[in-house]
């Protein structure tokens, strides 16, 4: 989906989905005025811009002649670009509490009366409802649950909704990094550290990085871990995880963690994830 046209009821979501959407990706432009509709469909065409997925989120704060929005869609479906509208719904019951519990005012509630401004609200707003190509009610979403929807909906096709992964050597007596999701310890691997020639290398040296794998058991090891990884990875996408930090650890963190690092993103970027790595360790 190239263009989305996110809107809907205040309260209703709107700004958190916005954030997901940029999560995953997308250039999101809040309350844009309007009447800017059609020039930033021209400038659009002609643009980088167009390379890019795009969400632009629209509601009563812009005003409620929405004729603008409506001639923009037609111009982009008419020149071939793919929009979307998609509008977030709640209960007016929850969006009341909601505003309750925040202490708030409904943005067209100008004498304090949210129960009319909701009110009001829902009949501006009926056309864009009625032209929307998905409706997600958040009624009884919490903030996670809208967070998973919104990767599933509109997250990446390649199978892994969107995660990055960081690849984290470590060496254990210097302490296993907080952060990580996943740690495995490597030390079941022989050590370079007790061959002369290595000993004062490190796992990005080919030497030692061909020591690494070469030995034995190593080979297994990896391909049964990113065999786990290819299954585990689309699931963390579809929950909304955002990063997945995987730690790989040995004594000291300068070889066989480094050299089954490096060898672990490297096939997982072949399979087109976005990996990067970090050698915690490496020059203690």
């Amino acid at each position: 989906m190239g263009i989305l046209i996110l809107t809907g009821m205040s309260g209703g979501g709107k700004t958190q989905a916005a954030k997901f959407l940029e999560d995953i990706g997308y250039f999101c432009i809040d309350n844009m005025p309007l009447k800017l509709f059609s020039k930033f469909g021209e400038m659009y065409k002609h643009s980088e811009i167009a390379q890019k997925k795009t969400a632009f989120v629209t509601d009563v704060r812009s005003g409620d002649d929405f004729s603008d929005v409506y001639a923009f869609i037609e111009d982009m479906k008419t020149s071939g670009e793919p929009v979307k509208v998609v509008f977030i719904d709640c209960n007016d019951s929850v969006i009341l509490n909601r505003y309750k519990e925040n202490k708030r005012l409904h943005p067209l509630a100008q004498d304090g009366n949210n129960v009319a401004a909701i009110e009001s609200e829902r009949k501006r707003l009926e056309g864009l409802k009625n032209i929307a190509d998905i409706i997600i009610d958040t009624s009884k979403f919490s903030i996670w649950e809208l967070k998973k929807h919104i990767v599933k909906l509109f997250g990446s096709n390649d199978g892994n909704g969107g995660i990055k992964i960081n690849v984290v050597s470590f060496g254990f007596k210097h302490g296993v990094p907080q952060t990580c999701d996943i740690t495995f310890d490597v030390r079941f691997l022989k050590n370079p550290y007790y061959v002369d020639e290595l000993k004062y290398k490190t796992g990005n040296d080919e030497e030692v990085k061909n020591f690494v794998l070469n030995s034995e058991h190593c080979g297994d090891f990896v391909k049964k871990f990113v065999d786990m990884l290819d299954m585990l990875l689309p699931l963390y996408g579809n929950e909304g995880k955002e990063i997945l930090e995987i730690g790989i650890g040995c004594t000291g963190g300068k070889h066989r963690s480094v050299a089954i690092a490096n060898e672990i993103s490297r096939i997982l970027k072949e399979k087109n994830y976005p990996v990067f790595n970090e050698h915690r360790d490496i020059l203690k």
